[in-house]
């Protein structure tokens, strides 16, 4: 299985100033140890620079001293985009009513066949599952589910 991260998951995973982070860092490093792929792709990649410098106030060098170290990973799969998924992704903008850039995330991950898309993001999480072409996209968000209470 691959998995796509939303920016604001990897944002949370690698900076310890976020609540989120240690359930963002545990969850990529549980997806690595069980041998699942983790997609990504520009998109991703330039909003999660923008969250780090520009809002979190980080050192321009270390965030991309950190987001490459990321990329590189041999289970992290890096997404291009082309021409045909900023088509799909205007359509998926005007037909879920989305922005161009969670509609291009979606777009890449639905092109290149990932079956999830971790997030924290609500309007995505609303959506649940996108499909097209006959390929389907689960959204989840792993870091807010509770654990199952046993009866």
């Amino acid at each position: 299985m691959t998995v796509g991260l939303d920016t604001n998951i990897l944002c949370y995973a690698l900076d310890p100033a976020f609540n989120e982070h240690k359930k963002a860092k545990s969850l990529i490093v549980k997806t690595i140890r069980s041998k699942q792929k983790i997609s990504i792709n520009p998109t991703t990649i330039h909003e999660t620079y923008h969250t780090l410098v520009y809002k979190q106030k980080w050192v321009q060098d270390d965030a991309r001293t950190k987001i490459i170290a990321f990329i590189r990973h041999p289970q992290v799969v890096f997404q291009n985009q082309t021409k045909k998924i900023c088509l799909l992704a205007l359509r998926l903008a005007v037909n879920l009513n989305l922005g161009g850039r969670d509609s291009l995330i979606l777009a890449n991950l639905l092109e290149n066949r990932t079956e999830k898309l971790y997030t924290h993001d609500k309007d995505l999480l609303l959506l649940k599952r996108v499909s097209i072409g006959g390929y389907s996209l689960l959204i989840e968000d792993p870091i807010s589910l509770r654990p199952r209470r046993r009866h």
